[in-house]
């Protein structure tokens, strides 16, 4: 009688949209909002083992300011309209794109950081 086979890993993006577990697939990587929970309930895989640190706020601020300044730009040459109209145009935006980006490159970056076998203060020694 043949052994069930382990379903394959989901793909990084699916796994980061979707809150799933790098290495078995199950719902539950965030335990709210934007933490994630201690470890997976299917594979018991422990997520507070990988450092994702502020990589992806960092990405974002770099992301997000450079399309919201691009814009900021275009509708100046385009309509010129007062600072007024820029401000409650482009902050709420900044805001709104970085909270809700944030939950998909965290779990993006715990994914990778899985799947690269990345850890903290690692180096290859040469042989």
């Amino acid at each position: 009688m043949p052994e069930p086979s382990t379903p394959p890993p989901p793909a990084p993006v699916e796994a980061a949209l979707r809150g799933l577990c790098p290495r078995c697939g199950t719902p539950g990587l965030f335990a709210s909002f934007l933490r994630f929970a201690d470890r997976c309930s299917g594979c018991g895989l422990d997520y507070r083992s990988f450092n994702v640190g502020d990589g992806a706020a960092a990405f974002l601020i770099l992301i997000v300011g450079g399309v919201v300044s691009l814009l900021a730009i275009l509708v100046e040459l385009k309509w010129s309209p007062p600072l007024v109209v820029h401000l409650l145009l482009w902050l709420p935006l900044t805001i709104l794109l970085t909270v809700l980006l944030l939950r998909l490159a965290k779990g993006l970056l715990l994914v990778l950081e899985y799947r690269n076998a990345a850890r903290e203060g690692r180096i290859a020694r040469p042989d």
